[in-house]
């Protein structure tokens, strides 16, 4: 039986291949996503409040910036989430600067790994959370401690209360 050009055009279409997904180029793109996701999802606007700490109200216009961060809690004084030593110990100390806090934050200024990193560390500021309850004195020592590490720039977190407008 002789074929005519039709069915010879249909014979060849059917042999063709059908279109595939190319599935390297798919995971690609879902690599970098992911990775865009988890780089920018740690990098937020507001500070979000520790849950052992109840810190104080105060009328707040700017947003805070990305530093090292002190917190003080009842129990510890922490620098960047790593305990270094008891609300008792500085209390009850006589010295006004406190050796393993300040040695702590400068060994905070040489772990430098990234671009925000190095930026956090060259800017020479430090964020204080601290309890609201807890006196002046702790406060101030830490601060101290802060300062001779040579931190010139010390912000107290606060709860952002609504804006008194008269």
């Amino acid at each position: 039986m002789k074929q005519n050009r039709r069915m010879k055009r249909m014979a060849r279409a059917s042999k063709q291949r059908k279109p595939t997904l190319n599935l390297v180029s798919l995971m690609d793109v879902f690599t970098i996503l992911v990775f865009f996701l988890l780089v920018n999802s740690s990098s937020s606007d507001v500070m979000e409040q520790p849950k052992g700490i109840k810190l104080p109200e105060s009328v707040v216009d700017s947003k805070p910036r990305e530093t090292i961060i002190v917190l003080v809690t009842e129990d510890n004084v922490l620098v960047q989430g790593d305990v270094v030593m008891t609300t008792a110990e500085v209390i009850d100390s006589k010295e006004s600067v406190m050796q393993p806090i300040r040695d702590r934050l400068l060994q905070q200024q040489k772990k430098v790994i990234g671009f925000n990193t190095k930026k956090i560390a060259e800017s020479k500021e430090i964020t204080v959370l601290a309890h609201r309850t807890l006196p002046f004195k702790l406060l101030k020592k830490v601060m101290s401690s802060c300062t001779s590490a040579g931190y010139g720039k010390i912000s107290l977190a606060v709860v952002q209360k609504a804006s008194q407008s008269g």
